[in-house]
């Protein structure tokens, strides 16, 4: 909770009686790892996505990923650098990866000045969760030529939705004449000549990520930095000239992907939203400089709303049965427009109180708050008197 709100252990020990400030650090230097924020994650993952609920959100085969930007309160940070994109301050990326079902599988702490292109594939290879993702979303931002071979080569089905998309060319194996209808498209011919003559290094190279011998951020990062002239470099780049001419055309005639991807990427916008009230310390500026309390911070708040989501998904579940128990279900098709991502039930702020007895399971849950329905011919809330306060 202390890297989750940004208030750090100083300030979590004065807000939770009967911890002490040693006693949080003892608890850090011990177990707080950016192995341990993956282990308590996946858990939470992992329980959620097996929640009936959670099914009416997706069949978990999906995921989205976006990159949510964080002032830093100092003017030399170590990762953040300066992005005119952000204004002048210095900002840390917090590059988070959720699924269909509303859980945030994965996330990692990025400098500002980088794409987000080359960490796609850190969190889809490198999360612990039981999640098969097949295919997965991207803004403009998460795309390259090279993202998409690697995705290809790696078994996932990339769908960036690409800005400006009318700007973007697409490539053709034979001569482009032999299509006048697409001439105006056209921005090329694929070199297949330097695939086949680097295909043994390709696959090398996608073993290489596959194995976790290389991060494919770092690799792919290597490979966009490579001389133009770069044999990999110009192989890779011309596969995924092919994947993307393929999902161009596919995304043009295709309204069902374009609409799959829309609804991914608008379910980490939620996201984001939610894990901006989070971490609400500071005006969620972060004031750490080492690349290890920067991870840890977004491990905790990814974590941390985690938790929320899974809370959301099971009370969500709870409720809609009670509904069905009394003789009025929700219709089904509004199911997959609930969304576990409010948080106006929740108390960001006050004392936090931990106590090991108060144990809850599945099977134990609070009641439920029930709402007081207007009356018949009561004048909605936005028609009463100006000085009457009351709510709904």
């Amino acid at each position: 909770m202390a890297d989750a709100t940004n208030q750090g252990t100083t300030k979590m020990a004065e807000a939770c009686p009967g911890l002490t400030y040693e006693k949080l650090c003892w608890t850090a230097d011990w177990h707080i790892r950016e192995e341990t924020y993956a282990k308590a994650l996946a858990e939470i993952v992992n329980l959620q996505h097996r929640l009936p609920m959670a099914e009416q959100w997706g069949d978990g085969s999906t995921s989205s990923s976006d990159g949510q930007a964080f002032p830093i309160a100092m003017r030399r940070p170590v990762i953040a650098q300066t992005n005119a994109k952000y204004g002048r301050d210095p900002v840390v990326t917090f590059y988070t990866h959720i699924s269909d079902r509303y859980a945030p599988f994965h996330t990692k702490a990025i400098s500002s000045t980088v794409r987000d292109a080359p960490h796609v594939l850190d969190g889809l290879l490198g999360h612990d969760t039981d999640l098969r993702i097949r295919e997965h979303y991207t803004d403009t931002a998460g795309f390259t030529d090279q993202v998409f071979a690697a995705c290809t080569l790696l078994g996932f089905r990339f769908a960036p939705r690409i800005r400006d998309l009318g700007d973007q060319r697409i490539y053709t194996l034979n001569r482009p004449k032999q299509y006048p209808t697409l001439l105006p498209l056209i921005g090329g011919r694929i070199q297949a000549r330097k695939i086949e003559q680097s295909w043994d290094e390709i696959l090398r190279l996608a073993s290489s990520i596959r194995m976790g011998t290389v991060t494919a951020s770092l690799i792919l990062g290597k490979l966009a930095s490579y001389p133009r002239q770069n044999g990999l470099a110009q192989a890779l780049r011309e596969l995924g000239r092919i994947e993307r001419t393929l999902f161009t055309l596919d995304w043009i005639q295709n309204p069902d992907l374009r609409q799959r991807a829309t609804i991914g990427l608008n379910k980490g916008e939620a996201r984001n939203t939610l894990a901006r009230a989070v971490f609400f310390h500071r005006r969620g500026a972060v004031r750490d400089r080492l690349r290890e309390d920067l991870q840890n911070k977004a491990s905790g708040l990814n974590l941390a709303v985690a938790a929320i989501i899974l809370w959301n998904t099971v009370y969500l579940q709870k409720a809609v049965q009670m509904l069905a128990d009394e003789g009025t279900p929700v219709p089904p098709e509004c199911m997959p427009h609930l969304s576990p991502l409010g948080w106006e039930h929740i108390n960001m702020t006050g004392d936090y109180v931990w106590s090991l007895q108060r144990v809850t399971t599945l099977e134990k849950l609070r009641p439920l708050r029930r709402h007081r329905l207007p009356s018949k011919g009561a004048l909605p809330y936005s028609q009463k008197a100006a000085g009457d306060s009351s709510r709904p």
